[in-house]
């Protein structure tokens, strides 16, 4: 039994669409191989089953021997055997092929966009990538799938031309001009559907993009009356996209119809032509049966190759779409990330205090402080939240005397947590959905495992009571082993707030960025957050972005930002009654 997906998918190859379905092949060459050795054996079977018969009537019917007639229909009857088992496992190989190209695809895909992290927005639509893992897989997975039968499909066409050969030359010359012809009728259809299915796809993906939008935003938009708007865009593009899909529906019609009707005409030609001969006296009965047998399957295989080339086209253009994703780079990530190359090392300051400090700002952050930075635009005090986590360009920046932009991207992470109100709550359990990751594929045990650490139980209590968020664990039904939905959808904006914020605190960095982490929640739970929150990060460097007064009022120290530079700094009351725009900020006050 195979057990998927891969735990490692490899290094795809991204110089083309092409070069990546054939990397595809390769990285799963034994069941591609296995799969089209049972399709060659599941159709060939198939193929000299009509011979067989033919032998069966002429050596046992028409000549009336019996000891022939046993031996033939024995032949018929272990060719049929021969064709179910093969089939069985041709259809077993071809699953398997199908699963592990899309498998490895998707995990491809999410692994680069993980890699990408923050910068993949501005790279490249949300909507391609979600349509990648929606329609995209599905296709390369099913050219996969095809290959089997496809092999088998030329071999058997091969064997069939030769025993037509062997019987009568006329029917065998036919059968190997007719095949060429009739897969060169069906060539023109395959470049206007290609077209059209790229223009499909591309659609597809701004489409997606746009409902995601609408989904994430929807509170945001009804509270502006923008939904009815939004809406109706969503409906002009989704029309756009529905025309182009009769377009391509239009094509993919006329080719199915060309997929029945060529070779049924040829199946016609091939039978009228052996019915003359037999007529005329040159072809036996068992052979005007096995040449009408011959013609009949050919079908099969023709029909095979014309949907190969279908398939084929389907998956370069979904390819096209993957490599375009996987051939991205992260503009922020280090040559090497092995942690014998940090520079934090070479200076001696591999386990730093967390200083941290941005020349571009004028700010600097003491290691182990509590600060605060309030600013008269929110989108500054993001952007400086970005630029010292390095979720972009962060020249000027610093840790512990170090820039960061020379640290491992890895190393740096494990230092520095930027938590802001993007971040989502996972899908699972809530106990596992809060503890940072132990290791390579460990859990932390939650109150419901067995052999639970108490360290772990007491620090998650810990992170909760800090986040104010005992009373939302105390209210679900099975408390820290409930169930979250996708997106903890089933929590209100402050309780996802409280419970991101206390997975945060459990991952303990010597640096934490939080970015309004209670602009979501009533005043009195802020003031027992901002009350708590010092106290729980005694001795780690802890920074917090807001205008709050609640919180601001907390903090050990507080830098006034204002066209992106510190202007001010000091405590929160103090820079009320020196600092007018200071006040204006936080209090919405005019200046």
């Amino acid at each position: 039994m195979r057990h998927l997906p891969e735990p490692d998918p490899g290094i795809p190859d991204t110089r083309s669409a092409t070069r990546f379905l054939l990397w595809l092949v390769r990285m799963q060459w034994r069941s591609m191989t296995l799969g089209a050795f049972w399709g060659v054996v599941w159709m060939v079977s198939q193929a000299l089953m009509p011979a067989a018969i033919g032998k069966t009537l002429d050596a046992g019917v028409t000549a009336k021997d019996p000891a022939e007639l046993w031996r033939w229909s024995a032949v018929v009857l272990a060719l049929g055997c021969l064709t179910g088992v093969a089939g069985v496992l041709r259809h077993r190989c071809a699953v398997t092929n199908w699963l592990s190209a899309a498998y490895r695809t998707l995990q491809l895909t999410a692994r680069r966009a993980t890699e990408l992290g923050a910068t993949l927005p501005s790279r490249i639509a949300t909507g391609d990538v979600v349509a990648i893992g929606t329609a995209d897989t599905s296709s390369i997975g099913g050219t996969m799938d095809i290959t089997a039968r496809f092999a088998g499909a030329v071999v058997s066409i091969v064997v069939v031309a030769v025993l037509l050969l062997a019987s009568d030359l006329r029917i065998g010359l036919t059968v190997l001009i007719g095949v060429p012809v009739i897969t060169a009728l069906v060539g023109p259809l395959l470049k206007p559907m290609h077209r059209r299915q790229s223009e499909v796809r591309a659609l597809q993906g701004r489409l997606t993009g746009r409902a995601n939008d609408i989904v994430a935003g929807l509170r945001v938009l009804r509270g502006i009356g923008g939904e009815p708007e939004f809406a109706e865009r969503y409906r002009a593009e989704s029309q756009r996209l529905r025309t182009a899909g009769v377009r391509v529906a239009r094509v993919e019609s006329v080719l199915e119809s060309a997929q029945v009707l060529l070779p049924g005409l040829f199946v016609v030609g091939v039978t009228w032509l052996a019915a003359r001969l037999a007529v005329s006296g040159d072809i036996t009965t068992g052979q005007l049966v096995a040449f009408y047998g011959y013609a009949a399957f050919l079908v099969i295989p023709l029909r095979t190759i014309t949907e190969m080339w279908g398939r084929f086209l389907r998956a370069h253009v979904a390819a096209t779409r993957v490599v375009a994703v996987l051939a991205l780079s992260n503009p922020l990530s280090n040559p090497s990330s092995d942690s014998s190359s940090d520079p934090s090392s070479e200076h001696g300051e591999g386990d730093g205090a967390g200083a941290l400090a941005d020349t571009h700002s004028g700010v600097s952050f003491a290691p182990g402080s509590f600060t605060a930075v309030a600013a008269t635009d929110p989108a500054d005090a993001i952007e400086l939240a970005d630029r010292l986590g390095r979720y972009r360009a962060a020249d000027g920046v610093t840790l512990d005397g170090v820039p960061v932009d020379k640290l491992p991207l890895k190393r740096l992470r494990q230092r520095v947590l930027v938590a802001d109100n993007d971040a989502r709550l996972f899908a699972g359990r809530l106990a596992d959905g809060l503890r940072p990751p132990v290791g390579d594929g460990a859990r932390h045990a939650g109150p419901g495992d067995a052999g639970q650490s108490a360290d772990a139980v007491r620090d998650l209590a810990a992170a909760l009571h800090t986040a104010a968020a005992e009373d939302i664990v105390e209210a679900l039904p099975e408390g820290l082993d409930s169930h979250v939905t996708e997106r903890g959808r089933s929590f209100s904006g402050g309780q996802q707030q409280r419970l991101r914020l206390a997975r945060a605190l459990l991952a303990d960095p010597e640096v934490l960025l939080l970015v309004e982490p209670t602009s979501a929640v009533d005043a009195h739970t802020e003031a027992r957050i901002a009350e708590r929150l010092a106290a729980a990060r005694a001795g780690r460097t802890t920074v917090v972005f807001t205008t709050s007064p609640l919180m601001l009022d907390r903090a050990e120290h507080v830098v006034f930002l204002a066209g992106g530079r510190a202007v001010a700094e000091g405590r929160h009351r103090e820079l009320l009654t020196t600092v007018p725009a200071y006040r204006a900020a936080v209090t919405r006050e005019e200046d």
